[in-house]
Order: structure tokens, then sequence, then C-alpha cells
């Protein structure tokens, strides 16, 4: 599990591909401190696995589903990405609750200025996301945790302070660029649980659907 604060911008290195399968080389310093072959890392918000370590660099496997459902395949040598190590259970918990796992990809409509702040807007590739997406909700884009500022039409927005623009790889983003977008967790479990009431899993349990009404019967409401 991560917190969508971003440890520090490393750099691609090598890019090793065999169809929809990648190894990836990656330059890093703060993130290398500890961190062990089998252990999970953050990369541009997709939660990776580390398969080789060496003093200024660190490799990890990217398989075809991943390869499908996010940006790394638009990754080059040179690429600079976000790198956090999973959350250790004696830290702080700055962020929100972020998995790694990434609902799908977002396109940088516009990039504006407010004040002291960045905002982008982004249209999201697949806009059944967006029962999601909650305004003030939190929402991660490349494994930063950010909150939502505005939600019109098709697209979603996201107000980005200096320190947060200059400490991440967001800082090199421009309209038309891609983003990994990881929605709330806790909506998609609250979905799942909704949903499964009434499936054959509970068959002779109660199947009353979940309302106003029901949550007051039972005491929630």
């Amino acid at each position: 599990m991560f917190t969508g604060l971003v440890e520090e911008v490393g750099r691609i290195q090598t890019i090793s591909k065999s169809g929809e399968a990648m190894v990836l080389g990656i330059e890093g310093s703060v993130v290398l401190d500890d961190l062990k072959i089998g252990d999970s890392v953050s990369v541009n918000g997709v939660c990776l696995t580390a398969i080789q370590i060496g003093v200024k660099d660190f490799k990890v496997d990217v398989m075809p589903e991943t390869f499908r459902s996010s940006n790394l395949k638009e990754l080059k040598s040179g690429s600079r990405v976000n790198l956090e190590r999973a959350m250790a259970a004696s830290g702080r918990f700055g962020g929100h609750i972020v998995q790694g796992h990434v609902d799908g990809t977002g396109t940088i409509r516009r990039v504006t200025s407010d004040q002291n702040a960045v905002v982008f807007e982004v249209a999201p590739s697949n806009q059944a996301l967006f029962k999601y997406i909650l305004l003030k909700g939190s929402i991660t884009l490349d494994g930063i945790s950010l909150t939502v500022a505005q939600r019109t039409g098709d697209t979603f927005a996201v107000s980005i302070i200096p320190h947060t623009l200059s400490e991440t790889a967001l800082q090199a983003k421009r309209e038309g660029d891609t983003v990994n977008i990881e929605c709330d967790i806790l909506g998609k479990y609250v979905e799942q649980l909704l949903n499964y009431r009434g499936s054959a899993a509970t068959e002779g349990a109660e199947k009353a659907p979940i309302s106003l009404d029901y949550l007051a019967k039972h005491g929630f409401a």
C-alpha cells in the first residue's frame, strides 16, 4: 500500500521489451535505501516489484495487463517517473490509501495558472470512472495523491501547489500528455458490496435493495 506522497523523481535508464512485457531499469537514490528484491515500488502510480537492485538503480517487471492499462508503455530512456516505496507501518499517513492498481489513463486537456497553483484538467479515457470521481474527493495521478477541485462534463481538474509540482514528474507534463489514474478504493469496495447483495452467493439471505428506508430499518440512518 502507498500514500501517494512521491519520495523522489527517478529516471528511466533502460527499457527491454518483448511484446507487451517489459523490464524497466530505473535510476533512483531515496527509494534504494533499504529496498530489497521482491519489495513493491510505485512507478508513476503503478505498483511494481523490484527484481534487481544496483548501487544507483533497480529493475522492475511490467506484465502485459499493466502495459495495456497504464501509460508505462509510453516511457522512453530518460523519462522522469514518480517513485514511492510501500508505506511503512511506522510511517505517517499523509496522503490517502493508494494501491498502485491503476484504473486507467487520462489525457491532460488544459494546464492553467490560478495564482500560486497550477490547475490540470484531465479527461479519463474511460468515462465509467466518473462514478468514482467526487468533488473534493481523493484521486491519484501518476502516483500523486491529489484532491478533485472541479468536475464538469467529461473532465475533472486538480489544483497543484508549487511544492508538489517541483518535487514530482508532473512538472514536465503538457497538454496532450497522459497520466495514470487510480480512483479512491473506498468507493469501489462500497459498490462491490452493494452489487454482491442479490447475487447467487447470497442465496437464502435477505435480498432487499439498499435504500434509505433499509438503512433506517437496520439502524444506519
